[in-house]
């Protein structure tokens, strides 16, 4: 039946216009975003800490890298689209910060064993198809690679230059020891390079871990499949970029924190305390 074939691809059609359009929230078969904060019921307050100081001991903090480096001069091209997006630019990285934050926080379960599930007990998407797909996307580097785990979602820190953050993922790979950071990015920065440096440092500093290679998991890369070529690691729609010298990234990273100095010759966390009843 003519028609009916008709009427049956009208359908699908229809069917994968709602699911190219996906987001958060929506009900797959027919956003609940985490703030880790302090709450304390007894004094009524919320104390929320500024994340970008780690805790090093009483009285000792320590900025994390990513602060650091928020110092490196940016290219022509960040200074553009701040052009282009104009007052949205905010509303911009904080959205992609969301979904970078569920990318990782769904990876960590997922090299621990768990299973993820796109939608919940009642057919609500959990995540964004955007989300969902760099999720697969790192499934398929893992299954394909197989790399042997050995930490992931790192705390470190580097006493001696007095720096700390969380490295994503040490692994073994091809009988190596590869420090990986995921990014969700649509572009990889330059200063990605010195970030994994200093994570490269600090590892071997307080976990005795000597890290012989790092790369970065690309999850928006515009490559269509695996490559033939030995030592390239990608997919569809990502990519590994390896990241090979270490040492003279974190010398840039060190030059990077004098300027970082300049502004923070002390650095202390900063707390936003609000009352979680008021009455007029």
């Amino acid at each position: 039946n003519t028609d009916g074939r008709r009427g049956n691809f009208k359908h699908s059609n229809a069917i994968q216009t709602r699911i190219n359009m996906i987001r958060q929230g929506t009900n797959i078969l027919k956003e609940n975003a985490k703030k880790r904060l302090d709450f304390n019921p007894e004094l009524k307050q919320i104390n929320f800490l500024d994340r970008r100081v780690y805790k090093r001991g009483e009285g000792v903090f320590y900025p994390s890298v990513t602060t650091i480096l928020q110092y490196m001069p940016k290219n022509k091209f960040f200074d553009n689209w701040l052009k282009d997006v104009g007052h949205n630019a905010d509303l911009i990285m904080r959205k992609a910060g969301k979904e970078g934050t569920q990318v990782h926080e769904a990876a960590e379960r997922l090299v621990l064993g768990e299973e993820i599930s796109w939608m919940d007990d009642f057919g609500n998407a959990k995540y964004s198809q955007l989300v969902w797909s760099m999720i697969l996307k790192f499934a398929d580097f893992w299954k394909t690679h197989k790399p042997e785990l050995i930490s992931t979602e790192q705390f470190i820190w580097s006493d001696e230059h007095k720096y700390a953050g969380t490295a994503d993922l040490v692994v073994k790979m091809d009988g190596e020891v590869w420090l990986l950071d995921l990014k969700t990015s649509n572009n990889l920065h330059r200063s990605y390079d010195l970030q994994l440096a200093a994570y490269a440092k600090g590892m071997e500093e307080v976990r005795g871990q000597k890290i012989e290679r790092t790369g970065i998991i690309w999850l928006k890369a515009q490559s269509r499949g695996p490559s033939k070529q030995k030592g390239v690691y990608q997919g569809k729609g990502w990519k590994i970029k390896t990241i090979d010298k270490i040492e003279e990234n974190f010398e840039l990273f060190q030059t990077i924190y004098k300027l970082y100095k300049l502004d923070h010759p002390t650095t202390e966390p900063l707390y936003h305390s609000y009352p979680t009843t008021i009455k007029i």
